[in-house]
C-alpha cells in the first residue's frame, strides 16, 4: 500500500498542466473558488481508479486514450486563448477565474493523458500485489482520489504566496501571458500523444 501512495503522490505532485493551472490561479489573485476546480480533479482521478480498477485496464484502449488526449489538448489550446486574449483586456481578467469551475478540472483530468499513467500501473500491477479487491477498490480510490485533489490545490496555494511578488497589473497581465503560452505549448503536447496513440495500430 506503501508503495502505491509514494507512486501516487510523486506522479500526481508533479508539475503538469491541471497543477501549472493551479499554481498560476493562484499567481493571478484567482478567489479560492479555484478549490472547486480542484474537487473537480479528484472526482476524475477517483472515478479512473473505479473504472480501470472494476472494469480492467484491457478496456482502455491506445485509440481511447488517443482520443481522449487529443480532446484534451483541444480544451485546454480553448482555455489558453481565453486566458490571452483576457491579458489584453483588463476587464475580462478579473473574470478570468471562472473558467476555474468544478466541471473544468473534472474534463481537464479525465482528457490528461498524465493521468492514465498513474491510474494504469497503479491498477494493474500494484492493486493485484497488494491484494486491493473488491470493496477495497473503492477505498483506495478514494483516498487517491482525494490526493490528486491536493495537488493542483498545493500549487493554488503556493501561487498565492508569490502573488506578492507581482502586484503590478502590467505584471499580471504578462504572467496571464506567460501561462497561456505555457498552456498551448501543453496542449500541443497532447494533441501530439493523442494522434500519435491513434496512428500507432494503423
Amino acid at each position: 500500500m506503501l508503495e502505491i501512495l509514494l507512486f501516487a503522490l510523486v506522479m500526481m505532485y508533479s508539475p503538469g498542466p491541471v497543477n501549472m493551472l493551479s499554481l498560476f490561479s493562484g499567481v493571478s489573485h484567482y478567489g479560492w473558488q479555484t478549490l472547486r476546480f480542484c474537487g473537480g480533479v479528484a472526482l476524475a482521478m477517483c472515478t479512473l481508479f473505479l473504472l480501470v480498477g472494476y472494469i480492467g485496464g484491457a478496456m482502455v484502449t491506445p485509440v481511447m486514450q488517443g482520443v481522449t488526449a487529443s480532446l484534451g489538448g483541444l480544451y485546454i489550446a480553448y482555455l489558453a486563448l481565453k486566458l490571452l486574449i483576457a491579458s489584453y483586456r483588463p476587464q475580462q481578467a478579473a473574470n478570468a477565474n471562472h473558467d476555474m469551475t468544478f466541471a473544468s478540472g473534472l474534463i481537464m483530468q479525465l482528457t490528461n493523458p498524465k493521468a492514465m499513467i498513474v491510474v494504469l500501473p497503479v491498477v494493474t500491477v500494484q492493486f493485484p500485489n497488494a491484494h486491493i479487491e473488491g470493496i477495497n477498490v473503492f477505498w483506495v480510490s478514494v483516498l487517491l482520489g482525494l490526493m490528486a485533489g491536493g495537488a493542483p490545490a498545493s500549487y493554488f496555494l503556493a501561487g498565492k504566496q508569490l502573488k506578492q511578488l507581482v502586484l503590478k497589473p502590467s505584471v499580471m497581465s504578462w504572467v496571464q501571458r506567460l501561462m497561456a503560452f505555457l498552456m498551448l505549448l501543453l496542449a500541443g503536447q497532447f494533441l501530439w500523444d493523442g494522434v500519435g496513440l491513434m496512428t500507432a495500430i494503423i
